[in-house]
């Protein structure tokens, strides 16, 4: 043995800490009780087990329970639910609450914090992990064998893997039979006996039996065929529709209809406004603009405004938003106000995370379209997210998408549940005008008079029904889609 050795085993061996950061639990603490809106940062991965210190823990539940039935967190609220005669070191546990308050970090900072703890936490589980399998190498019974060992470590190690990720694992065969019984029952009781949510356009209704609870819905075409308009259509429908009944524990449960989420990526919430308010005074967006507009147009505008006012309909107008973010917003407005319909305009303007920035776009919108999917499924909604086709399409005769024109179509194609095109003939026809006065130019009218004011919905794909394709009218000064007039759903006509 060296003599550097023998130094060494000569010291005093000091008992290592286990990983822990009691003044990140205390800013976070302190933040959330200043911005109840800190908790929304967090919820989502942290628990109360993942605080080191036995009091922090108990004031994170505390403070959890009393945001979640609706309820201010702060010290006041919360030192009757501790016990007031239990002391800090020299302080008594209302004066560590304001303590906290006092000095506690920004909301800014409550997301990184939060991580922070909880990543100090798995270290922790690691190390008690790590040690019952040294203990158990060691003095193991006889009957345990090393595969034995290494198995209850895997197990040890999945577990801690799977904690927050928010996934509810298996189920029994008869709770989902009771479930899908339930739906059916829903789909009854509601108007038009749709199993999903009414688009408001009954062709489309009738083919897709509305829009279903955790489906990626993709609605894709190329620049000028109408993909914002429709979605606005579909989410003004359903808002417009939402009516909901008062739970016994104070939560609204939606009976039909529902609170919409709609993230504009692209347009202001002005300019969204301003379309929506179009499309439901029939008064074109570029008179309102210029201020173009009579007494009567705007009575109308007046009258559309004020029923949009009173509807679910909530809009995000953040630009360039992570995919992170998106999520942590749609749990927030579920949370807060509740949700049943996300909309995404569009999916391309989604960042991934920094970790997929310097990958390629087409890993990165693998990552969005399998988080959104994710988040459809874990909010129990239908997400639909707009999406660009791409100029393949512009170089075929027919110019009716397809999904392989999909824009990074491989995850896209893959991860949606439903797939749907909007095609208009007019927008392409019309750009082909011929001399006035030909027979091409007759033959050409002729074609514009079959297609003027019509549009079509191509479902291209749709896991739980089947595909087609439904032809709506649509009015493109107010740039707005409704069902077409059917001869054989008209009255019948006397002569």
């Amino acid at each position: 043995m060296t003599a550097a050795a023998r130094l060494r085993e000569a010291e005093p061996i000091s008992p290592r800490q286990v990983p822990h950061n009691i003044e990140v639990e205390q800013a976070l603490l302190g933040a959330i009780l200043i911005n109840n809106d800190a908790l929304d940062r967090v919820s989502d991965f942290l628990e109360p087990v993942h605080f080191y210190d036995p009091l922090h823990q108990r004031i994170y539940e505390v403070a959890r329970q009393l945001i979640r039935v609706g309820k201010i967190a702060d010290p006041r609220t919360l030192k009757s639910f501790l016990n007031e005669e239990q002391r800090v070191g020299e302080i008594t546990i209302a004066e560590y609450l304001s303590r906290l308050a006092y000095e506690a970090a920004t909301i800014i900072n409550a997301q990184d914090y939060g991580r922070t703890i909880y990543d100090l936490a798995l270290r922790r589980s690691l190390i008690t992990i790590g040690e019952d399998m040294v203990n158990v190498a060691y003095d193991a019974p006889v009957d345990m064998t090393p595969r034995h060992q290494i198995e209850e470590a895997e197990r040890s190690l999945f577990e801690l893997a799977e904690k927050g990720r928010g996934a509810t694992g298996f189920q029994g065969f008869g709770d989902a039979l009771k479930t899908a019984i339930d739906m059916a029952a829903a789909a009854y009781e509601r108007n038009g006996h749709l199993s999903g949510i009414a688009t408001g356009l009954d062709d489309m209704d009738r083919l897709m039996g509305g829009l279903q609870s955790s489906d990626l819905i993709i609605l894709a075409g190329r620049p000028g065929m109408g993909k914002t308009a429709l979605a606005t259509n579909i989410a003004y429908n359903v808002a417009r529709a939402w009516r909901g009944e008062q739970q016994g524990d104070g939560t609204m449960k939606t009976i039909d209809g529902g609170i919409v989420g709609f993230f504009s990526l692209e347009m202001s919430s002005e300019q969204l406004a301003t379309r929506i308010i179009a499309e439901q005074a029939a008064v074109p967006s570029s008179k309102i603009r210029r201020g173009d507009i009579h007494e009567e147009e705007f009575d109308k505008i007046v009258v559309a405004a004020q029923e949009m006012q009173k509807m679910p309909l909530y809009i995000d107008q953040t630009g360039g938003i992570s995919i992170g973010q998106l999520m942590a917003r749609a749990r927030r407005l579920k949370r807060q106000r509740g949700l049943d319909f996300l909309v995404i305009d569009y999916l391309q303007l989604i960042q991934g995370s920094s970790k997929r920035s310097s990958d390629s776009r087409v890993q990165e919108i693998t990552e969005i379209t399998t988080n959104l999917k994710a988040l459809a499924k874990e909010l129990n909604v239908p997400v639909l997210a707009l999406s660009q086709l791409s100029r393949q399409v512009e170089a075929r005769d027919d110019k009716r998408p397809q999904l392989s024109d999909l824009r990074e179509s491989g995850s896209i194609e893959q991860d949606a549940d439903v797939v749907i095109f909007v095609f208009r003939e007019e927008y392409y026809l019309k750009n082909k005008k011929p001399k006035e006065g030909t027979e091409e130019f007759f033959k050409w009218q002729a074609e514009m008079e079959g297609v003027a004011g019509r549009a079509e919905v191509i479902v291209g794909k749709q896991r739980h029904g089947p595909t087609g394709t439904i032809d709506l009218a649509f009015e493109a000064d107010v740039t707005r889609f409704s069902s077409l007039a059917h001869e054989e759903r008209l009255p019948v006509r006397y002569d």
